[in-house]
């Protein structure tokens, strides 16, 4: 939903007075906002080809010019070059989609097989310093806040790890104060000890901080980019760390060069021209993978979902034909990389994609914090703090795995070996 007026998200009203007469004045007045091209002094700067040359495709982009013929020529290919995927991204493919389900399909049977990896999110705190007002977490959004002490860390994965999950993927609000460097750390250390796989979902770090998390254990960084619309992502983004665009961008190349195994890459799609924003998810993966051959890549294609105290955050243009259409469209341009499907979307239209583009799902989800043992058990007694946004797929591990194994697939829980 958005706000004619100044195009701005409609976001929650439930502020102190204080919160308001500042988010009217970030909204109203462009002069009180920080430029978003500028790098705060802490903040590492890296070579900005990769990023220079994915928006200018991104900008050149007109998804209107191409025909059904553009995409019909585009899935006779056997290689899916750039402009191949431009048309297949574009509205006239869409009538196209069940030819792009089955040439998608037969890239993902020939270099996946018929497996489908499992894996749950565990968010460690939500305390956060920006301000995005599609964002539950966003600092001015009257939500519960809570920080788990080493302890309830370590209990949360230990109930976690009981259902038979091995990759875990952490999260936190993007709090400098209250989740550092070295809390994210400890964090690593203790899932180690649990999970095969960890994963960060975090506030972007520079080189240095990204390697000692990566020796803390953490297997890989995921970063959403949320929009690649530099003008769009400065009406949403009015303060903080997450408002510096270029930053954000470079954080899974700033990973690579830490150290980690893999990354992962995403726009949040609704918040901007989704097309577009699908087109350069893609070519930032596209180049990175050429500069970085060694390392492991995988892309989401998140929607936008209802958060604590505004429920009228929805994509307005991303119906599940759409989305389908992106996730086929990676598939066929991108054959080789791991695409996951959040719990976001319904089981339904999940246990249908796993089956034609993606290949990684998460299981047992909770967006709250401290809340597994409640979730997986019914017997949680500790305080819990509010959700990033509302879930649609509530499965726990072992219904999911049952119903992977029901539609044919192979659950796979763990496929890496360390040495």
């Amino acid at each position: 939903m958005t706000n004619q007026k100044n195009n701005f998200f409609i976001d929650s009203d439930k502020l102190s007075e204080k919160a308001l007469a500042k988010k009217h004045r970030l909204e109203t007045d462009p002069s009180s906002r920080t430029d978003p091209m500028a790098y705060w002094p802490d903040m590492e700067q890296i070579d900005p080809t990769v990023r220079e040359t994915v928006i200018a495709a991104m900008n050149d982009y007109d998804p209107s010019a191409y025909t059904i013929l553009d995409a019909k020529r585009a899935l006779d290919h056997e290689t899916c070059t750039i402009e191949d995927f431009k048309a297949l991204l574009s509205p006239a493919a869409l009538p196209l989609l069940e030819q792009m389900a089955e040439r998608a399909s037969r890239e993902t049977s020939r270099h996946f097989g018929n497996t489908v990896y499992l894996f749950t999110p565990l968010y460690i705190a939500n305390y956060c310093e920006n301000y995005c007002v599609y964002c539950g977490f966003n600092c001015y959004n009257d939500i519960h806040r809570l920080q788990l002490s080493k302890d309830e860390i370590e209990h949360e994965m230990q109930v976690i790890a009981k259902s038979g999950m091995e990759e875990i993927l952490m999260l936190t609000g993007e709090s400098k104060e209250k989740s550092s460097v070295a809390y994210i750390g400890e964090a690593c250390k203790l899932a180690r000890k649990y999970f095969r796989n960890v994963g960060l979902e975090v506030y972007p770090m520079n080189v240095a901080d990204y390697r000692y998390l990566h020796e803390c254990g953490a297997d890989y960084v995921t970063v959403f980019q949320e929009t690649y619309d530099l003008k769009k992502y400065e009406t949403l983004h009015l303060m903080g760390h997450k408002r510096v665009w270029p930053y954000r961008f470079e954080a899974q190349e700033r990973a690579l060069m830490g150290g980690m195994r893999g990354v992962g890459f995403s726009a949040l799609l609704g918040l901007a021209d989704f097309r577009k924003d699908a087109l350069a998810t893609a070519l930032h993966v596209y180049y990175l993978q050429r500069k970085y051959p060694q390392a492991e890549f995988s892309l989401s294609c998140p929607r936008l979902r209802p958060i604590i105290n505004n429920e009228k955050i929805n994509p307005q243009d991303v119906g599940e034909r759409q989305l389908c259409q992106i996730l086929c469209a990676y598939r066929i341009f991108l054959p080789y990389v791991g695409i996951t499907v959040s719990s976001r979307e319904s089981a339904a239209f999940r246990n249908g994609i796993v089956k034609i583009a993606a290949t990684k799902i998460s299981a047992g989800v909770s967006t709250g914090i401290g809340d597994h043992e409640e979730k997986y058990t019914g017997k949680g007694e500790g305080e819990t703090g509010d959700a990033q946004f509302e879930i649609c797929d509530s499965r726990s591990l072992r219904r999911m795995y049952a119903d992977m194994a029901g539609e044919g697939l192979q659950p796979v829980l763990n496929d890496y070996v360390y040495l």
